[in-house]
């Protein structure tokens, strides 16, 4: 699943998303799947708010797992995101609509190849499969 916020850098536009649009969008998951949800996440500064905080303690189906800072190999969305770049390199984008138009066909696209998500994931070395007891 995924998202997309289109910026047009107009005056007091936010240019990213907020807590509420993050909180917003992991109730829609959380609703869609019917399950628990483990998020992976960076240190982004919304991420690690004190608001973000509040807002995932009240949402027991869903556990957080932090990445350590400055660790972008092991942060699968890093992998769709250079993806992502490598197939919109030469491409002339009629403005910024026509970008996001863009981004989100190939996101469909990947989307629908479990086998590259699969590979963005085992590029971190991490797996699905839980740790054994020690």
């Amino acid at each position: 699943m995924w998202r997309t916020r289109l910026h047009h850098g107009r005056k007091g536009e936010r240019g990213s998303f907020s807590e509420d649009d993050y909180v917003a969008f992991l109730d829609q998951a959380h609703q869609r799947l019917q399950a628990p949800i483990v998020l992976i996440w960076d240190n982004l500064n919304t991420h690690v708010s004190h608001r973000m905080h509040a807002l995932i303690a009240v949402r027991p189906w869903l556990t957080v797992i932090r990445l350590p800072a400055y660790a972008p190999d092991l942060n699968p969305a890093e992998g769709v995101w250079r993806w992502m770049k490598r197939g919109l390199t030469n491409t002339a984008a009629h403005g910024v609509d026509h970008l996001a138009e863009l981004v989100k066909r190939r996101l469909r696209a990947c989307q629908q190849q479990t086998d590259l998500l699969a590979g963005f994931l085992a590029s971190t070395g991490m797996t699905l499969e839980p740790e054994p007891p020690r």
